[in-house]
């Protein structure tokens, strides 16, 4: 085909889906909401350009106003870790959805005029199952789509052909039927009552009027951010109409933008060669759908012939199982029968025995006989009977073994062999990964997908609860205990398990699935959930930093200490003694009431490190007035037995720490003014108070119990706890000497970067 006839089939093309003439009935498909699975009604197009119904949009968003409209601000206050900005009302917030703003603009219940804190409104998209960011206002920002709106109008018309549009002017019984519709009046006339309306000579002559329709669409689009401008321009980045402020000094400033009638030529002229593509490919097009209905059928037979397979192998094992079942249920009935017969004989053999009876009454008739050569004729071989009758008296022994033990059946390996029988390409159990799986008062669950690598469909994660030390036995045997519970489907290799509870053992197990079949289950592993909900917080770069000696990563997750240049420019002093202090940093959230727990990791090769709380009424005094900490005098460690300067010391200290160090962790003495207990070693020998340092550590502070514990974070085992003073806001705290390096959980820092 030339070029020539290529334009002018374009052309044609072109102008026949101008006219109207492609057959509306045959789109019904694209006319389809992806959530009502109804025609469109005033569709919205969403930033990712699907399109949604408002109704179906306003739906979502009430469904998840809790997480939507409830996202202001959290921050630390003296009171409470956490405060959280109150929900409006039901009532308020369908008033804000129900409030429709006009040209086309849809107020968002996501944003409130004059609100303080511009709340941020995020719904998935239900096309293509991305999170769908709306900004603060919301789904007032969406454009109505319209010429949607107008292909399902035409769509509808064309379906019920037969059903006029009436007059919205004439009363019953006259009602006529329309013959024209007015844009401006947004109404549908009958001749006599166009006329009666739009008299000439008046403004209303003026007024734009089409044929009878339902669909009423504004004449020009306003911006929904501007409300008085017309959209003039076409942001290429966010794909989307924009108005002249929006470039000026809106959200598009820096963004691509072209005129309307470019952006309109370009996009029509892509748009319509697309289609001349496709149908060009008509016949390619025709040939694939019959190779699909052909595959369809193929796998409809295919998948017929595989059940009967499956069934006939059923069948078979169905029939040897039987078989086999009665072989050995007829050989325990021939052994019972024989078993029976040697007792009842014996039972029959001793009975005789009783007198008058059997062998005793035909001996007691033998002793009658007078005559002396027929009695012992008969007497001898009775003789003998009554001997060996006599023997078995006194040595009794059942002529039968009443048990069946040899006849107990094991089916054990069949069961699980039965249980573990698939199909060839039933997928191999994935593995959960001990190393990222961490579990809190939530649970982040990863695993590993077995050798074979090929695709899966998804994944189905269950638990759990085993129990915990804080239950009663009464609560372990309840309803929810050792009951397996199963996640929604997951797609990927890790999913989140929310709220566990505290202080309790989980079992978790993951199988894969792969064209309706499902693997083996994993080995199930567990985990135990610290005592108290995870507390979030990153390292605070403000209350006694050093910037000089502390190196803080940009995420405030990681603080290293490493010395300073103060420290090497003063080296000549070392030579003759120096005064090394630690160099503290803490949290940059404080707790105030409740439970918290949080966990971290401690380099092995760190010199010195000092973890647990802080208080803050006693912070400020400490950094103003520095002590020097290594001094004998200070260090209640140190073998110095004064125990009235043991006291001081930590009656004037604002921590209470744990010491680790050199791959070590080591248990603090007990003394006379704190209340001081060791799960791990008796505090009076010093080598039974140091331990391997845990590779995990966590720390729990009672802040209305006034005491803090510190477990091994892997296995949840308690290895030090004591009494706190909880006169203010406590915080997490941490001190390094020389080489060191602290790093948060990731689940830990997570929570406090959402915030």
């Amino acid at each position: 085909m030339s070029d020539s006839e290529d334009m002018t089939e374009f052309a044609s093309i072109v102008e026949r889906i101008e006219r109207g003439e492609v057959p509306i009935k045959n789109i019904e498909r694209e006319l389809i909401c992806p959530i009502c699975k109804e025609l469109f009604t005033h569709p919205l197009i969403l930033p990712c350009q699907h399109s949604v119904c408002h109704k179906c949009v306003r739906d979502l968003l009430l469904q998840n106003h809790e997480d939507s409209f409830d996202a202001g601000s959290e921050c630390s206050l003296p009171g409470s870790p956490r405060s959280r900005v109150p929900s409006p009302s039901m009532e308020r917030l369908d008033r804000l959805v129900r409030s429709g703003g006009s040209r086309g603009s849809i107020s968002s219940p996501g944003w409130r005029r004059g609100s303080v804190t511009p709340r941020v409104t995020t719904i998935p998209c239900p096309g293509c199952q991305h999170d769908i960011d709306l900004g603060e206002r919301g789904i007032s920002m969406l454009f109505r789509n319209f010429t949607l709106e107008s292909i399902v109008e035409r769509y509808r018309q064309a379906a019920r052909a037969a059903v006029a549009i009436m007059c919205n002017i004439c009363k019953p019984p006259q009602l006529q039927e329309a013959t024209k519709s007015c844009m401006d009046c947004k109404a549908s006339y009958c001749n006599e009552c166009f006329k009666l309306h739009h008299p000439w000579g008046t403004p209303k002559a003026q007024h734009e009027y089409v044929g009878p329709t339902t669909n009423f669409r504004p004449k020009v689009l306003m911006c929904p951010e501007h409300e008085m401008e017309k959209v003039n321009m076409y942001c290429e980045v966010c794909r989307r109409p924009v108005c002249h402020l929006c470039k000026l000094g809106g959200s598009h400033a820096n963004h691509k933008v072209t005129s309307m009638s470019s952006a309109y030529k370009i996009l029509k002229e892509k748009l319509a060669k697309s289609i001349h593509y496709l149908i060009s490919k008509e016949d390619q097009v025709r040939t694939q759908i019959t190779e699909l209905e052909l595959l369809i059928n193929q796998t409809e037979e295919n998948g017929q012939l595989a059940e009967r397979r499956a069934n006939e192998h059923f069948e078979r094992l169905f029939e040897t199982l039987q078989e086999r079942k009665s072989e050995m249920l007829r050989s325990i009935e021939q052994s019972r029968n024989r078993r029976l017969n040697q007792l009842k004989g014996q039972v029959e053999e001793y009975q005789g025995m009783l007198e008058n009876s059997g062998l005793v009454g035909y001996a007691q008739e033998v002793l009658k006989e007078t005559d002396q050569s027929c009695f012992v004729q008969t007497a001898k071989q009775l003789h003998i009977r009554i001997q060996k009758a006599t023997e078995s008296l006194r040595t009794f022994h059942p002529a039968a073994d009443p048990c069946f033990d040899e006849f107990v059946l094991d089916t054990s390996r069949e069961e699980t062999l039965l249980k573990e029988m698939c199909f060839g390409g039933v997928p191999d159990p994935p593995l959960i990964d001990l190393t990222n799986s961490k579990v809190y008062n939530e649970a982040s669950i990863h695993w590993r997908l077995s050798d074979d690598h090929l695709p899966t469909d998804h994944h189905v994660l269950e638990y759990r609860r085993l129990g915990g030390p804080s239950q009663s036995p009464s609560q372990e045997d309840g309803e929810d205990s050792g009951v397996w519970r199963a996640t929604d489907r997951v797609y990927g290799p890790s999913t989140m398990v929310c709220d566990l509870e505290p202080d309790t053992l989980y079992s978790f197990r993951v199988r894969s699935c792969r064209n309706s079949m499902f693997s083996p289950y994993s080995p199930e592993v567990t985990f135990h959930t610290p005592p108290a909900p995870a507390f979030g917080f990153l390292f605070s770069d403000k209350c006694g930093f050093s910037t000089e000696r502390l190196i803080l990563n940009k995420r405030r997750d990681t603080v290293e200490s490493v010395a300073g240049m103060a420290f090497l420019l003063a080296a000549e002093r070392v030579q003759t003694g120096s005064y090394i202090g630690l160099d503290y940093i803490i949290g940059d959230t404080g707790i105030s009431q409740g439970r918290h727990y949080w966990a971290f990791k401690v380099e092995p090769h760190s010199y010195m490190v000092k973890v647990g709380v802080a208080s803050d009424s006693k912070l400020l005094e400490w950094f103003h007035n520095p002590r020097d900490t290594s001094s004998p005098r200070y260090d209640h460690d140190s073998g110095h037995d004064s125990g009235s300067e043991d006291t001081c010391y930590e009656l004037s200290q604002p921590f209470t720490l744990l010491t680790l160090g050199m791959g070590k962790l080591f248990i603090p003495k007990a003394s006379s003014s704190s209340s001081v207990s060791s799960a791990s070693a008796p505090a009076g020998d010093p080598g039974n108070r140091v331990l391997p340092m845990p590779h995990r550590l966590g720390v729990c502070l009672d802040y209305d119990a006034c005491r803090v514990y510190f477990y091994d974070a892997d296995s949840m085992r308690c290895l030090y706890e004591r009494q706190v003073d909880c006169s203010g806001t406590m915080y997490p705290a941490f001190g390094l000497m020389g080489s060191g390096k602290v790093q948060l959980e990731e689940f830990i820092t997570a929570k406090r970067l959402t915030f």
